[in-house]
């Protein structure tokens, strides 16, 4: 039996203006965020893409992607205090001037370390640079917070999907943007052009973001038992937990985003490495930026069509297709049938992005959703470490040489394929399996039917945010 939902509402459907009053402000926003993100994206895309032609080494892009997971799930929580603790807009400025200062920092390094010392996976120059790099990219996740308790603030409840939407279309469009431009960097300059580049537009996004009057005329936070009180610093871990344990299957879904990461990890760490095994550097960011063109038109999608009554079961259903995409694209070993089903991948993300978004910001009250989106970020990412970090070395010191020349190659490399590339295509395969498994015992779960419930309860009974004048 179906879990009760919020009934459509009578009439036309509801749009977004983003020419007048606070929607225009959140318009500001999105550039403003866009901004940053293809900033951050540009360092993250570059320094992994760099880092491999440099070292020809699975095991370092592993590892990039396992310290940017755990400096994410590490900071989160903190961040997310941060965003309910001080005005929106001064966090968002303040994690712009602190990329910057990390950026200029990593462009002393890169001028100063001698030739030839990026060239060796084993050299300390090599990782102090690739950490300081990551540091800058993770000093943007507070804008990535802010963002949807923004959209809570300044866009009626009845079409904040849709504003969601509009922020999947801006994740879509920094990535278009990104690997584009990352490839090409990468191959003119190294890393060079890429931090000049970012410390130019951070600049700029300070500035712009400078005249943007935000209408938040006070900090409301609230204490354990949810009445406001003045803000105050601290994480408040224990009171966002009760919160979050308070709120039937809202921990379930995060358990469910978290499980989903542990198997995303894997492709973290190994996408680079497989798409650039197939293609130049030049063609796999012009592939990444296509790719993401389509993101971009399933975000516009969400912020046309919405995602109706039920956005709980819209999430599971986007993550069991994505995940058959998944597992059934690495059977091949081509550039087409990764083109494939990345485009499903990307055309379904805004949706499950969105959907995430729209039910924490109805079940979770405003003056607590930095803390709540932040606590969140962090126990989802805090599982990607896993894979990012373990899948690399296991899939270069056991799978590879199971796919080579051992049992996997005899067993199925006629038709799978062997080598280095095939052996990264079938961690995919598994790992896709997984993902398809649980989504599904997840959708005939009995958590999914509260959480359902949940959001329809708060969806009849929706009140103004706490920042508003």
């Amino acid at each position: 039996m179906s879990a009760p939902d919020a009934s459509a509402p009578d009439g036309p459907a509801p749009r977004l203006d983003l020419r007048s009053g606070s929607q225009r402000v959140f318009a500001h926003l999105l550039v403003s965020n866009a901004v940053v993100s293809v900033i951050n994206y540009t360092v993250w895309f570059a320094v992994t893409f760099w880092v491999f032609l440099e070292t020809r080494s699975v095991f370092a892009t592993g590892m990039i992607a396992g310290i940017f997971v755990v400096a994410t799930a590490a900071t989160g929580i903190w961040f997310g205090s941060l965003v309910d603790n001080h005005h929106k807009r001064s966090v968002m400025q303040a994690s712009a001037v602190v990329s910057a200062a990390v950026y200029g920092v990593c462009l002393a390094v890169y001028l100063l370390t001698p030739d030839g010392a990026f060239g060796d996976v084993a050299s300390w120059q090599l990782w102090v640079f690739v950490v300081l790099c990551m540091a800058g990219v993770v000093a943007g996740n507070p804008r990535g917070i802010a963002l949807p308790t923004l959209v809570t603030l300044l866009v009626p409840a009845d079409v904040r999907d849709r504003a969601n939407g509009l922020v999947g279309t801006v994740v879509g469009s920094s990535m278009l943007v990104t690997s584009v431009i990352s490839g090409f960097l990468v191959a003119s300059g190294g890393m060079l052009h890429v931090l000049l580049l970012a410390l130019v537009m951070l600049a700029a996004s300070v500035v712009h973001l400078a005249r943007v009057p935000v209408p938040e005329t006070r900090v409301v936070t609230t204490d354990e038992a949810g009445v406001p009180v003045a803000a105050v610093g601290g994480v408040d871990l224990r009171g966002t937990w009760r919160l979050v344990r308070g709120v039937p299957g809202l921990v379930p879904l995060i358990a469910f985003s978290c499980f989903n990461n542990l198997i995303g990890g894997g492709f973290m760490a190994l996408m680079d490495a497989y798409g650039l095994s197939l293609v130049s550097v030049q063609a796999w960011g012009l592939l990444w930026g296509g790719l993401s063109a389509v993101m971009i038109v399933g975000g516009l999608l969400v912020a046309r069509l919405g995602l109706g009554s039920r956005p709980v079961r819209l999430l599971l259903l986007v993550n069991a297709v994505a995940w058959t995409a998944t597992m059934l694209f690495p059977l091949a070993s081509s550039v087409v049938t990764l083109s494939v089903a990345m485009v499903v991948f990307m055309a379904l993300m805004p949706f499950a992005e969105a959907a995430e978004q729209t039910v924490l910001q109805r079940v979770v009250p405003y003056e607590r959703q930095g803390r709540v989106f932040g606590f969140a970020q962090s126990v989802e990412q805090s599982a990607a470490p896993v894979t990012a970090f373990l899948v690399g070395p296991i899939t270069q010191f056991l799978v590879v040489p199971f796919m080579t020349d051992g049992a996997g190659a005899a067993a199925i490399g006629d038709w799978f394929g062997t080598g280095q590339t095939r052996a990264i295509a079938l961690v995919f395969v598994v790992t896709g399996l997984v993902g398809l498994v649980a989504t599904l015992l997840a959708l005939a779960s009995p958590q999914y039917r509260s959480l359902a419930a949940s959001y329809a309860r708060a969806a009849a009974t929706t009140e103004a945010p706490a920042g508003l004048p």
